[in-house]
């Protein structure tokens, strides 16, 4: 399959807006993400209200449209503005893609009880399914009206073909772009009802592999990242953080520094210190030499290790603790006190980076006057950068503008846009461009991580062997950053459960990491489960099927799973298998892996990898495995290599030679990924389902390979060494 380069273009806003003899179609998303048509040509903000065209139809028969996804490798720029063509029935080869302005209120969608933009937690295609579906069923049925009445034919006898009406009664056709010129937009867009939208068995787009639009622009060195913009009189600029994290500047050897070569300011942050220059080795030449007096921080002391493997135990064993229940059912305690066995395991997970590809960087200008700030940020979350640049400045979100770039790589880091913000400061504060970029020490040691955290569990079987009764309980710091993936009763109904959160505090930046806290959780879960099972002597599937009290769909994925691994069969000597549920964004899955031990270096590498997921309506089936094959590398790299530790608040890990993340030989020979019932009504999130069962499925295998349990990740050489002495 080629790709024509004059097809995939992405071209500016301003571009998109000079066009001639085109029919652009200004569009308000509602709060229940709806698309209604405003006027013909609208110009971006009224007085009122945010209007926005979604697409312009030209008169050469081709289409631009706006795509609202971030695009860090996962393909929403391609998907989301497909589904859009999808119902519009748009010729997809004439189809151009502009990013789409971060205005919220236009192009967001609704996420609770307000809307977002933000491409996170999976959730690109399955949040805008109906948005673009709306927007694109609205222009495709104003099309027919138009071409209705210009015909002097009943709607009804009328259908359409890629960017064609045709009436087949008269064997007559008209192409998009020579109906545009006729399209009456005064009355706005029809309304539209599901009988208006294509049935599944009618998509000619959707749940077809179609070439990413990204790709050729990558390989061609066309596709722009914000570390390439370059801007007249722009200047460089990096920034300087306290060791200890959350501590502000107080001095700092100013003099000394703007003497340097290359320097023309440093610039105080509300936590740093920015290095302005006219070129990025020059910023980094007058870091090494910066002295900075930092103030006190909560972080001030913090040891991490100790903390995890101390502090929280007894947190857990005070009864006198807050705790914050997650999910409660049924009577835990009487359950317990009746059981004919019970089980009790404890977890532990270290600190995770999220290890992105691309350090952080922004480009920001600011005018003379100052009341508009504009910004170039590859951000998972425009609509969130534009609302922080804003809140810095004292501005209104109007007088920011906030360009999309790609992205190399986010896994939830990039959807937080402070490295944005400190470079609309400096920029304000110097009066020219600026780039700024962090060092990769600067974003591991003032990083925001995935949270440390213990894990107890416990678990009561009756006299049958079912497990009737469920306790977990995590301790540690970042709330909802704790929690997601503990609740078991998505797939496993079991009747009496508690499950709760204890809290702490320690002045740590955290953040969403991918699937967020989904992998910790699941592989406590799942490698307690795996415990149990074996213990009392039922093969692990087995045990799933028939003594957790499953969900039709959580068998039909073990089922599944089973069935592409062959999992009863002999393995290769050397070799084991192991198996876990997986679950996020509204997806469910199970893995299988097949993984061997160095015992002499402690080294475990996984050799196949098997996962069967009910994703849902699968849009774009060759990305959605792209994205599920990143996920389970990325989980395999975080639960066989990456932690952060932190002694006297300082993160230890400065850069790849200490935060060791999985090469490239150590990939898997062969993944195998399928489908559970892909042609569903809806789509469910698919880029994060990959990881959350890795760690238990590893943890699995190394025991049928030594008898041995492993309980703290991620599963380091030295942790491997010590539970096979143990």
């Amino acid at each position: 399959m080629t790709t024509d380069f004059n097809h995939v273009a992405i071209v500016s806003r301003r571009d998109f807006l000079k066009g001639t003899a085109t029919l652009s179609f200004a569009v308000t998303i509602t709060s229940s993400g709806t698309a209604m048509l405003l006027s013909a040509n609208s110009p971006a903000q009224t007085a009122d209200k945010a209007v926005s065209a979604w697409l312009t139809i030209h008169d050469d028969n081709s289409i631009t449209l706006f795509t609202a996804g971030a695009e860090m490798g996962q393909g929403s720029m391609t998907s989301v503005p497909l589904m859009l063509a999808e119902e519009l029935d748009a010729d997809w080869d004439k189809v151009n893609l502009v990013w789409a302005p971060s205005d919220v209120d236009i192009y967001g969608y609704g996420s609770g009880n307000r809307k977002s933009m933000a491409i996170v937690g999976s959730r690109a295609v399955r949040s805008y399914f109906d948005v673009m579906r709306t927007a694109g069923a609205q222009v495709r049925k104003l099309l027919l009206q138009t071409a209705a009445r210009q015909w002097n034919v009943p709607i009804s006898e009328l259908t359409t073909e890629p960017s064609v009406v045709v009436h087949a009664a008269s064997n007559r056709r008209i192409k998009y772009g020579d109906l545009a010129a006729s399209v009456v937009t005064a009355e706005g867009l029809p309304e539209v009802s599901e009988s208006d939208l294509k049935k599944p068995e009618q998509y000619r787009l959707i749940g077809k592999t179609l070439p990413r639009r990204d790709i050729p622009l990558k390989v061609n060195g066309a596709a722009q990242f914000a570390i390439d913009v370059n801007l007249p009189e722009m200047l460089y600029a990096t920034t300087v953080h306290s060791p200890v994290q959350g501590a502000a500047p107080q001095s700092w050897n100013v003099d000394e520094i703007s003497a340097l070569k290359g320097i023309r300011s440093t610039v105080k942050l509300p936590t740093g210190v920015a290095i302005v220059g006219t070129s990025f080795a020059s910023v980094i030449a007058a870091r090494k030499q910066i002295k900075v007096s930092w103030g006190t921080t909560l972080s001030r002391g913090f040891n991490s290790e100790s903390v995890l493997d101390d502090d929280y135990v007894k947190v857990h064993a005070d009864q006198a603790m807050q705790s914050t229940p997650v999910f409660s059912q049924g009577d835990v305690n009487t359950t317990f006190a009746s059981a004919a066995r019970t089980y009790k395991a404890d977890f532990r997970a270290d600190y995770g980076y999220h290890a992105q590809m691309e350090p952080l960087n922004a480009v920001a200008r600011v005018n003379a006057a100052g009341d508009k700030i504009e910004v170039w940020d590859g951000s998972q979350s425009p609509d969130r950068c534009r609302q922080l640049v804003a809140e810095a400045l004292g501005v209104n979100q109007s007088q920011v503008t906030v360009n999309q770039c790609y992205m190399g790589g986010g896994f939830g880091r990039r959807s937080e846009g402070d490295y944005a913000v400190e470079a609309a400061l400096v920029a304000r504060e110097i009066k020219k461009p600026i780039k700024l970029i962090w060092t990769r020490e600067e974003d591991i040691g003032y990083g925001m991580f995935r949270p440390q955290n213990y894990q107890c569990l416990e678990a009561a079987l009756d006299a049958s062997g079912k497990v009737t009764g469920w306790k977990h309980c995590i301790v540690g710091d970042g709330d909802s950053l704790l929690t997601g993936g503990m609740k078991i009763d998505l797939y496993y109904k079991v009747p009496n459960q508690y499950i709760d959160l204890r809290g702490t505090s320690h002045g740590i930046r955290l953040k969403h990491w991918r699937a967020v806290s989904h992998p910790f959780n699941l592989f406590a879960i799942e490698e307690f489960i795996d415990h149990i099972a074996v213990t009392e002597g039922i093969d692990p599937v087995d045990f799933r099927l028939n003594q957790m009290a499953i969900t039709p769909r959580g068998k039909k994925v073990f089922e599944k799973v089973a069935q592409m691994s062959d999992w009863k069969a002999p393995r290769p000597e050397g070799r084991a298998l192991g198996l876990s549920i997986t679950e996020r964004s509204g997806s469910l899955g199970a893995v299988v892996v097949e993984a061997s031990l160095d015992k002499n270096s402690g080294k475990i590498r996984v050799h196949k990898v098997w996962l069967a997921v009910d994703g849902g309506l699968v849009v774009q089936p060759d990305a959605a495995k792209a994205n599920i094959e990143s996920g389970i590398n990325y989980g395999l790299s975080s639960v066989l290599h990456e932690r952060v530790t932190m002694k006297d608040g300082i993160v230890q890990q400065s850069n790849f030679h200490d935060y060791n993340v999985m090469r490239m030989s150590d990939t898997p020979e062969e993944i195998h990924i399928e489908f559970v019932d892909p042609q569903q009504e809806r789509p469910q999130g698919l880029g994060e389902i990959g990881n959350p069962g890795i760690p238990a499925a590893v943890a699995g295998a190394f025991f049928r390979l030594t008898g041995k349990r492993l309980s703290h990740m991620p599963f380091t050489k030295e942790r491997v060494l010590a539970a096979l002495q143990a």
